[in-house]
Formats: C-alpha cells, sequence, structure tokens
C-alpha cells in the first residue's frame, strides 16, 4: 500500500450501525461503522447512482451487515462491495480504510491526469471567441460542463458568477451584451434551469444584445420518452434563438461552439448550445477553434448616391433635428460632431439616454413617453428630423408627418412602420464620416443652441416647482432623481427597472456621460438588479469600463423579483448600489387602470423593509421618508465600496 495517498476524511465519531459520505479529494465515498470495523466503498450506487452514505446499514438473517441504497434498496457488502444476489451489474470499489488517533484515513491511488473532454475543446473554443464571463446555476446535468468552465477560470482566461435563479443570469448576461457588444453565457441545467432562461434571452433578442445560453441536457439515451427534466430544448429555445444545436456524440464540436460564437457576435442575437449530460465527459483530441478567418470588418459604407441625397436635405433645411437611439452607441462622437456643425439639437430614444449628455449644449432630451417637453417641442418644430440607429418604437413617437433620413444597419428597420423620405443602408458612424464634409448649417437657420438653453431653463423651473408638492405620502420622484443627477458619477453604469420608476428617471435624471441600460422593447420588470450584475462583471472584464460606479433603480415590484440577487453581490463584493422607490404597490398598472377607466385591482403589495432585508443579507441599506432625506442617503451609499440599497418611501401619484 506504499503507492497509495492517505486522505484524512475527518475525526473517527461515526457511530457503530451508522454510514456517511466523505470526500477524499475529488472522491466522494460512502463510510460505515459496524461491529468495531471501518468501510469505505464508492458512494455511487451502479443503478441509478444513488448516494449510498445516505443509505442504513442493515442485517439480514445470517446477521451479516449490508449497506442499502436509499433510493431503490440495493445493498452491498461494505466490506467487499459484493451484492448479495446478483442481479446487479457488479460490485462497489472499496478503499482501505485506517483509524490513526482518532481520525480516519483512506487511501487512494494518486488522481490519473485530466483527460480533456468534449466540454473542455468547447470552453477553449469560447475563450478564443472571447468569450469572458459565464453567469449561471451548476447542477446535476451540467457537471462536466461546469467543470470545463471551472477549469477555464482556473487559468484565469473566464470568470463566472453563480446566481441565485437562472432568471437573472439571463437577465446579466442581456446587459453585458448591450453594454459590450460581446457575448457572456449562461449556465443551466437541463429542464426549469433552461426554460427559467426564456425571459432573460427574450430581452437580449429584441433589443439586439449578443448572448450565448449554455444549457444541460438529459442522457441521450433516455432523450424523449419523457425522462425526469426531459424536454425538448430546441423547440423551446426556437423563437427565441437565431441558432440552437445540441451537442452529439457526433457532432463537430469546436466547429458548433465557434457557429454559436460568430452567430450572437454578427446577428447580435442568442445563440444556444444544449449538452446532454453523456456528452460533456467524451474524451476529444479536436483543436480548440477560433475567430481566425471567419470575422470581416463591420463597417458598411452607404451608398454614394445616398449620402448625395442626405447632404442635399440637410443643407436646405433650416431646423434639423437628430434623434438617436440605441443602435448609435458605437457612433455617438461622430453624430454629436454633426450636430454641432449644423447648431442642431440631438434628443434621444429612451434606449439611448445618455447617448449625448443632457448637459452638452446640442442636447435636447428624452423623446416621447418617458421624455422632456424640450424633445417634444423641438420634433415639432423641425423642418428635417435625421433618425439614427432608432427603431421608430411606439413609445418614442417620432412623427412621420415630417420630412426624414433614416439610417440603419439593418435593412429591414429602414421604414418598418411607416415610409420614410429617405432609407439609408450602411453604418451610422461610416454615414457622419462620409456626410459631414458635405454640409454646412443653413445660412438662415435660427439659434436653436440658444432656444435649446431656454427650454431647458424652463424646464428646470418646472422641476422645481414640483419639489414642492411633496406630502405625507412619500417622496416625489423628482426629488430622487434630481439628487441622483447631481451625486451620480459621470461614468456611471446605471440600470433601469420597468415602472413609474423608469418613467420618472427617463424625465427627470439628466445624464452628464453615464451610460444607461434598460429591457427596451421587451419592458421586463425585475431587470433592474441582475442587469447591475451584468454591469459590474463589465468593470472587471473590461479596461473601458474599470473602476466605474454601477447603479441601478428600480420600484418594490421589480425588486421584489430577483431580491435574493442582493445576496449575490454581496457573495461577489460587487461596487453596486441600488436605488429603491418604495410604494407598496404596482404603481404603472394602478395608472394604467385608472387611464382605462377601470377600477384599481390587485396592484397593491405588502413588503418588508427592503433596507432591513440589504443588511440581513450582509449589503449596507438605509430607509429615507423625506426628500430632504434623499441627497445624504443616495451620497453615503454611493460612497461606500460595495453592495448598497438605498430604499425612499414614495408617493406613487408624484410620479
Amino acid at each position: 500500500m506504499n503507492d497509495l495517498d492517505w486522505i484524512s476524511v475527518g475525526p473517527a465519531d461515526l457511530p457503530e450501525g451508522r454510514v456517511k459520505t466523505v470526500s477524499a479529494g475529488n472522491i466522494y465515498i460512502c463510510l460505515s461503522h459496524f461491529d468495531g470495523q471501518w468501510a469505505a466503498m464508492d458512494n455511487h450506487c451502479p443503478h441509478q447512482g444513488g448516494p449510498l452514505g445516505e443509505g442504513s446499514i442493515e442485517r439480514g438473517v445470517d446477521d451479516r451487515c449490508w449497506i442499502r441504497c436509499p433510493w431503490h434498496g440495493w445493498d452491498f457488502d461494505p466490506l467487499t462491495g459484493a451484492p448479495p444476489g446478483g442481479h446487479e451489474d457488479s460490485g462497489q470499489m472499496t478503499y482501505p480504510v485506517e483509524v490513526r488517533d482518532g481520525e480516519v484515513f483512506i487511501g487512494l491511488k494518486p488522481e490519473p491526469p485530466h483527460e480533456r473532454t468534449v466540454t473542455d475543446a468547447m470552453a477553449e473554443t469560447l475563450v478564443n471567441w472571447g468569450v469572458r464571463r459565464v453567469f449561471g446555476m451548476v447542477g446535476h446535468s451540467n457537471l462536466g460542463l461546469a467543470d470545463a468552465i471551472r477549469r477555464r477560470t482556473v487559468d484565469g482566461e473566464m470568470a463566472y458568477i453563480g446566481i441565485r435563479h437562472e432568471g437573472a443570469a439571463a437577465f446579466a448576461a442581456s446587459a453585458y451584451g448591450k453594454l459590450t457588444g460581446k457575448p457572456a453565457a449562461c449556465l443551466t441545467i437541463a429542464g426549469p434551469g433552461a426554460t427559467n432562461l426564456l425571459t432573460g434571452m427574450w430581452d437580449a433578442k429584441v433589443d439586439r444584445a449578443p448572448v450565448l445560453a449554455l444549457t444541460g441536457q438529459v442522457q441521450t439515451q433516455v432523450m424523449g420518452p419523457g425522462a425526469f427534466q426531459d424536454i425538448d430544448l430546441r423547440s423551446a429555445f426556437q423563437a427565441v434563438s437565431r441558432f440552437s444545436q445540441p451537442v452529439l456524440s457526433t457532432s463537430r464540436h469546436t466547429e458548433l461552439a465557434s457557429l454559436a460564437c460568430k452567430t450572437a457576435l454578427v446577428e447580435r442575437d442568442v445563440a444556444h448550445l444544449i449538452f446532454p449530460d453523456d456528452v460533456q465527459t467524451q474524451p476529444s483530441s479536436a483543436p480548440a477553434a477560433g475567430p481566425d478567418g471567419r470575422m470581416g470588418a463591420p463597417a458598411v459604407k452607404p451608398a454614394d448616391a445616398d449620402i448625395d441625397a442626405a447632404a442635399g436635405m440637410i443643407n436646405a433645411a433650416r431646423r434639423p433635428l437628430f434623434i438617436i437611439g440605441h443602435g448609435a452607441w458605437e457612433a455617438k462622437d461622430g453624430i454629436v460632431a454633426l450636430a454641432e456643425t449644423l447648431g442642431a439639437p440631438v434628443v434621444t430614444t429612451f434606449k439611448g439616454k445618455g447617448l449625448i449628455p443632457d448637459s452638452h449644449p446640442n442636447a435636447g432630451g428624452v423623446l416621447g413617453r418617458s421624455g422632456t417637453p424640450i424633445a417634444s417641442w423641438f420634433m415639432n418644430e423641425a423642418d428635417l428630423i435625421v433618425a439614427l440607429g432608432s427603431s421608430f418604437s411606439n413609445h418614442t413617437g417620432i412623427t412621420p408627418s415630417k420630412p426624414i433620413i433614416q439610417v440603419d444597419f439593418e435593412r429591414m428597420q429602414l421604414g418598418r412602420f411607416h415610409p420614410v423620405t429617405l432609407p439609408v443602408w450602411g453604418e451610422i458612424g461610416a454615414f457622419c464620416n462620409a456626410v459631414t464634409p458635405q454640409v454646412a448649417k443653413h445660412p438662415d437657420a435660427p439659434d436653436q443652441i440658444a432656444e435649446l438653453a431656454d427650454r431647458w431653463r424652463m424646464w428646470r423651473a418646472e422641476k422645481q416647482a414640483r419639489l414642492a408638492e411633496e406630502g405625507d405620502r412619500g417622496v416625489a420622484s423628482v426629488a430622487i432623481f434630481e439628487a441622483l443627477s447631481r451625486l451620480a458619477p459621470e461614468d456611471a453604469l446605471i440600470a433601469v427597472d420597468v415602472g413609474n420608476n423608469t418613467y420618472s428617471f427617463g424625465r427627470y435624471f439628466e445624464t452628464r456621460g453615464q451610460r444607461v441600460m434598460m429591457s427596451g422593447y421587451l419592458g421586463s420588470i425585475g431587470f433592474a438588479l441582475p442587469a447591475a450584475i451584468g454591469a459590474w462583471a463589465a468593470t472587471q472584464d473590461f479596461e473601458a469600463f474599470r473602476g466605474r460606479k454601477v447603479i441601478s433603480v428600480s420600484g418594490d415590484g421589480g425588486l421584489g423579483q430577483y431580491a435574493m440577487e442582493l445576496t449575490t453581490l454581496v457573495k461577489y463584493g460587487m461596487d453596486v448600489t441600488h436605488v429603491l422607490l418604495h410604494n407598496d404597490e404596482l404603481g404603472k398598472i394602478s395608472k394604467e387602470q385608472r387611464a382605462g377607466e377601470w377600477p384599481v385591482w390587485e396592484t397593491s403589495l405588502v413588503n418588508p423593509s427592503f433596507a432591513a432585508f440589504a443588511r440581513l443579507c450582509g449589503a449596507h441599506g438605509s430607509k429615507v421618508t423625506k426628500g430632504a432625506e434623499v441627497e445624504a442617503a443616495l451620497a453615503d451609499a454611493l460612497a461606500i465600496d460595495g453592495p448598497a440599497l438605498v430604499e425612499i418611501m414614495t408617493d406613487t401619484d408624484l410620479v
């Protein structure tokens, strides 16, 4: 036995007649103590892998002791591992045991070198494609895949965040993709773990964010008949994913991983890989693949005729207006430079909030339901609209009555809801670079920059008047976002939820360079806190976001959906400040019921003190009941280098 490694599994305190599971390195062993003897065998029953250490010692008619599996009652001799009757396929492996000075030692052969697996090869391929982050939950049908990801994290090539609900992993990955343009991955088990991803995957799909879904699956031999947690995952993900494929024994494994990554990046969509349990650990010698030779330059230059036509329309306009959406993020500097040349206002869609700081002389705020009267006034006065990266959502309300130049890299977005005067296919940055040298401010143009300053003064005076409306029912939303506008760092990353808090944020918060993320087209409540997890991960993975403060904003309805993710923030020490507008109501729904002349019904909520809950989770938590207290509470929370929550009791009518 000199070639064995003797590993301690703890004190010799197991009572006579008992069994338990112990771990020796990565090996799980059924340890038993009976008739003054100690025995150790493989913990996994050969029938269905039942944990023998959770079973019992039974005595047969001949007074022999047997270890009985807790799942289906199979018996094994604890000393030899042999079954009593031969109905089992084989006996169990046993291990030598020694008790020394009150401590139990088990002798194991040295662990053999790790044999590279299918999922190792695929995880290496994901790394080559630039996948740096995985959000998820480790479980019984993804253990081989999880170990491959673990190996990449040990080598520093990936990083992993274990969440409390798979829906949070999906929203985190969606926000990460919206922010960085790079895909993160979600790891789940089969069945309910996979289906819990669907809402967040739809959020990514409709907002054009690249995401990878990596879902476990039951073993191939039981796929189809209806085994435990066996559902048709390819069908379940068919509508939400651009690419969805099972990983089978005969698949070209690294090719599948490459196609998934390329689809997510090029199509800015969801790519889904399904990993049957038995395939995950099959050996593989396939070399890892990567993007070399597979990706072309992303720039699509608009046609010269379209550039000439656009330049002619812009030069003829006395009051041009730029409306920019989320799709214009990468080209924002070129857009602002073009607007400065023309002395033209720039307003954003709600999804594009923050593209141009509200402090910029050309900025006109947000257009639409969540917007400012400034933006709508300039749209009404405009004689030309230049829409860049905007989807023309009905919430934005871009009027079709004006001459419109629309530029988008996706041809299906051009004139999607109604005809536009000049649809231009191409990258927005390429459009700006091509058209800027050809345009100039109209000689008879009014001073729209001075008009913008006047309109901002009027709106800020209106906000000050609204500050005085606070009564006994809670803080007015304007007070919260006036304070947050002053206190939030200029480079903060802000995740916003859905509800009245969202409308108030869009209307009252004045950006100074912050980046805003939201559940745009899907409009899913509960988005903000998981999205903040994704944003924080981006601050760890990309130098461009390093050290930036993450802020999330929600109502109590939204936070209630993923409140336990506060423990995720604490576990990983995330520098996230959550601003909670708490009114014990689904206030937006109550408002919609009143607008539709329905009775207000079933919108009230019963909540804990979320500040106290945050403290129980290990985070900073403070509670505010008066507008005068807001600024100090926010300042204290933002100064903390770690998770913090400010619970502000609000008046649901003062939005």
